[in-house]
């Protein structure tokens, strides 16, 4: 048995954040948000790319420092943050810090003073822009994220000292296709000139992954063409985008054996090696994984009739559920399985003390190759 392993495509990666870069006005800011997957090979590799670094915890910022000790963060974000954060957010030189709220501005006020240090902020608004369609919405309604448009006018209006306020940052819903996502950017970027007079805008990001069809893509160059009219229509205003998932989803796959299979009042089951305390995203966002099998060289043991399949982990807990496809095939045991876009919000996400398994090998290359290779190597008796 060989332990589940991550294996992240650098290569693609790359050409990947190549192509979002290309379809993007060369005005608008491509910030990277960590919180998708913050391994180090995934930050060094997109540090060529992008312009900067979104973060949302100390812990962000230390990666980020140990990392790329020469890219100060671009932004710093999140509710809650204590004054240990803002402090952190002010000695690590962020770019940029997007307040929360009224109090959360006049807390900051006060350290950068203390400091000696002006706190640049954007001032994260919740503006009632609806999202028709969002996986996840966080705005347009009440939420604990960002602040009221009147609460957020009469904070650029009288800001404490200490504090620039520079603009707005607008963060109000995920899973937009590039349409939606278009609409949404323009109708802050006209409230954020109107009435602020905002000069710089952060839309946020929430771009659209389907993990029902692997292959399809958010519409970055219909995506980008929208932008480019707003820019048009404001030539002073720095607009900046902040994906995190549809950067990073595609480079990832988590690859595991196939332990047991077994049938179950009718059903077919198929037992892996790990489960969704290493892959956390089927669990959490309640689809299933997108995967691909390859047969086990060698391999004599059960296996399913090439029906409808549930494939779970090893914990002990019915939810711990990584696919249900009806298109796998024959799925047997020590055939290798290769579950894709795995490359944000899987790992880092992942409840992974539970049970206290151990933790899934770490490697970069194409994952193809590597199934290729498990998959050749004889099942031991």
């Amino acid at each position: 048995m060989i332990r589940p392993v991550y294996v992240h495509d650098l290569a693609g990666l790359a050409a990947h954040a190549r192509r979002i870069r290309a379809a993007l006005p060369e005005r608008v800011e491509l910030l990277y948000a960590v919180k998708a997957n913050p391994d180090p090979v995934v930050l060094r590799t997109l540090a060529p790319v992008v312009d900067g670094f979104e973060t949302a915890s100390r812990g962000e910022l230390r990666r980020l420092a140990e990392v790329l000790s020469d890219r100060p963060p671009a932004a710093y974000v999140g509710p809650g943050k204590t004054d240990e954060d803002l402090a952190a957010a002010l000695a690590a030189g962020v770019r940029r810090i997007h307040v929360e709220s009224p109090a959360e501005l006049r807390r900051l006020g006060a350290l950068a003073v203390a400091a000696g240090t002006p706190a640049r902020v954007l001032l994260r608004v919740n503006l009632p822009v609806a999202a028709p369609g969002a996986s996840l919405v966080m705005g347009g309604g009440p939420s604990p994220f960002g602040m009221a448009p009147a609460e957020a006018l009469e904070c650029a209006r009288r800001p404490p000292a200490g504090v620039e306020v520079r603009g707005v940052h607008a963060h109000l819903a995920s899973g937009l296709a590039a349409p939606l996502a278009g609409s949404v950017a323009a109708a802050v970027v006209r409230w954020a000139v109107a009435e602020l007079g905002a000069a710089e805008v952060n839309v946020g990001g929430g771009m659209a992954v389907d993990y029902s069809d692997p292959a399809a893509r958010f519409d970055w160059s219909g995506y980008g063409r929208t932008l480019a009219e707003l820019l048009d229509a404001y030539p002073r205003l720095r607009l900046r985008i902040e994906p995190g998932r549809s950067v990073t989803v595609y480079c990832g796959a988590y690859v595991t054996e196939v332990i047991d299979v077994k049938r179950s009042h009718g059903e077919w089951f198929a037992v892996v090696a790990g489960g969704t305390h290493h892959l956390r995203t089927p669990a959490a966002k309640g689809h299933p994984q997108p995967f691909t099998v390859h047969r086990r060289h060698g391999a004599d043991g059960p296996r399913t009739d090439g029906g409808p399949v549930t494939v779970v982990g090893q914990l002990c807990t019915p939810k711990d559920v990584l696919s249900r496809s009806a298109t796998a095939g024959v799925v047997g045991v020590g055939d290798v399985l290769v579950f894709a876009m795995s490359g944000a919000y899987a790992w880092n996400i992942s409840h992974r003390d539970f049970l206290l398994h151990d933790p899934p090998v770490f490697r970069t290359g194409d994952p193809r190759e590597v199934a290729a290779g498990w998959a050749a190597r004889p099942v031991r008796p």
